[in-house]
């Protein structure tokens, strides 16, 4: 397994700074910047690849509808070429809180809309002038005096297309058109059923094998000196997972509470949404389980996490994005790197040793 993390410059970006520098020191493969609501990931990443040398750096993600598809493209050639070729285009439909509530731009036909912006995006980075028409973009504008373009600056590198996907039918066109797969929610006992299942659909329509897809999953880790101080981290972590399952995207979409109530926990997912959105926060975190926050986690003794991430990699995770636990900027990197020792120990020549290529 490659290692990753993903990380946010919303604030304190010299504190970033300094924990993505050392993160690169320690060997981790990847380092994915979030978008969110906070800063905008292509600025951070640019400042990140002047102060790094080998590490991949990926956006992870930008969301589709806040940018034309060639403003996506053009801010990842100009990423790639900026960074030598060490660029990862992560691409996510985000939900309506964050789409329609911050940007106001309708969240409606995400998966169309995710298909299109690939194509869009692909067809820009081969060169050629740009003319493309769906359902959900035409380029040009029909009806006026534009005539197709292509951009001034040529892609230098390839550039791999990651997607962030939840539900059954993004998975399957993940599957279908990406290069990889940025999860989360992920509980490797039942990932068969409820996440690669519809991956292998995917992969199959367009003639590919999981060997062509970088399955890159993500989770907190953290260790636990001992079984006492197990308890009170896993404790610590419950109304954070309430708050994914019961206030990320709204009240009738919320693609994480999915993911669980596909992973074996519908009954408790759906009463803690209920329980969130009433203002019950510490009923909702109350209703979450010991088993909920260590399956879809790397928290743990040492022993444990060892073991769990060895469960990851036969399930079929390639690349493992880690988020290391800690109050202080020493803390994460120390965390971070035990974390990237015991994958070392588990796959010393995994499969995904090197990004894939379009």
């Amino acid at each position: 397994m490659r290692t990753a993390t993903t990380v946010e410059a919303s604030s304190g970006f010299g504190e970033v700074t300094d924990f993505v520098v050392e993160a690169e020191k320690l060997g981790l493969d990847v380092c994915w910047v979030a978008e969110a609501w906070g800063s905008d990931g292509p600025s951070a990443l640019g400042w990140f690849a002047a102060r790094t040398e080998r590490m991949l750096l990926g956006s992870g993600i930008m969301q589709v509808g806040t940018r034309t598809p060639v403003a996506v493209a053009q801010t990842a050639i100009t990423l790639s070429n900026l960074s030598g070729g060490r660029f990862l285009l992560g691409l996510g439909a985000s939900g309506p809180q964050v789409i329609e509530g911050l940007h106001g731009v309708p969240f409606a036909r995400p998966l169309a809309r995710m298909r299109e912006t690939v194509e869009i995006v692909r067809h820009v980075i081969e060169g050629g002038k740009i003319s493309y028409s769906g359902n959900e973009f035409t380029i040009p504008l029909p009806g006026g005096e534009a005539k197709p373009m292509r951009l001034s600056m040529r892609a230098e590198h390839d550039i791999p297309v990651y997607l962030a996907t939840l539900s059954p039918a993004m998975l399957r066109l993940t599957g279908e058109i990406a290069d990889g797969w940025l999860g989360t929610s992920f509980v490797p006992e039942g990932a068969a059923e409820a996440y690669f299942a519809h991956l292998d659909e995917g992969l199959a329509r367009s003639g590919r094998t999981r060997a062509d897809l970088d399955v890159c999953q993500g989770a907190e880790v953290a260790f636990a000196p001992d079984e006492d101080a197990l308890r009170d981290m896993v404790a610590g972590r419950k109304k954070e997972l309430a708050f994914s399952l019961g206030g990320m995207g709204s009240a009738s979409t919320n693609f994480y509470n999915r993911a669980y109530s596909r992973q074996g926990w519908a009954d408790v997912a759906a009463e803690v949404r209920n329980r969130w959105q009433a203002g019950d926060r510490d009923g909702a975190a109350a209703l979450v389980t010991d088993e909920m926050v260590l399956g879809t986690t790397l928290i743990g003794t040492e022993p444990m996490v060892r073991e769990r991430l060895r469960v990851w990699r036969d399930a079929g995770v390639d690349t493992v994005r880690l988020y290391p636990a800690g109050d202080t900027l020493d803390a994460r990197l120390a965390t971070l790197a035990k974390a990237i020792e015991l994958v070392r120990a588990l796959s010393p020549a995994a499969k995904g040793s090197a990004p894939p290529t379009l």
